[in-house]
């Protein structure tokens, strides 16, 4: 594997990610050889539904990246209506599809992104309609289903 300019960059915003991270976010290698996929621990934001929750998330880079996004997956089952409640756990959100992802945009920025999304979800961009509705109808409800999924999946370090 030849070191090209993306694998520079990536290596440059890992130390980024992992000197400075995020708040409540710690990202590691899955593999100190391979640049491309991260290891993401995130806790639940204390102002949501989440807090006291430790998810796990993998994020995936492109051979083509910055040119093409990443991708970035709950490996914690959560529940979100930007996430998908099977095991995959996709999430897609706007900066993360290739039509409206920017080369200049950075993997901290969709690290802040995702945290930002379990404090105030993204109704209008749902994975999970039922979860959607269930938060603009029913925000109690939801609440409490959040923080059973959290309380059963998330609970671990």
């Amino acid at each position: 594997m030849g070191s090209s300019g993306g694998g520079k960059r990536i290596a440059r915003e890992l130390g980024e990610c992992t000197n400075d991270p995020p708040e409540g976010i710690r990202v590691q290698l899955v593999d100190d050889a391979d640049v491309y996929r991260w290891d993401i621990t995130m806790d639940g934001p204390e102002q949501s539904p989440y807090a006291g929750g430790h998810f796990k998330l993998q994020l995936r880079l492109p051979t083509e990246y910055p040119f093409k996004p990443p991708t970035i997956n709950f490996a914690t089952k959560i529940y979100h209506p930007n996430v998908s409640n099977d095991d995959k756990g996709s999430m897609c959100l706007g900066m993360l599809r290739s039509d409206q992802w920017k080369p200049p945009n950075k993997i901290v920025a969709v690290l802040n992104m995702v945290r930002n999304i379990l404090i105030e979800p993204n109704i209008d961009d749902a994975v999970e309609t039922g979860v959607a509705e269930q938060y603009k109808n029913a925000r109690d409800e939801f609440v409490k289903t959040a923080r059973e999924w959290t309380a059963k999946y998330a609970s671990g370090k």
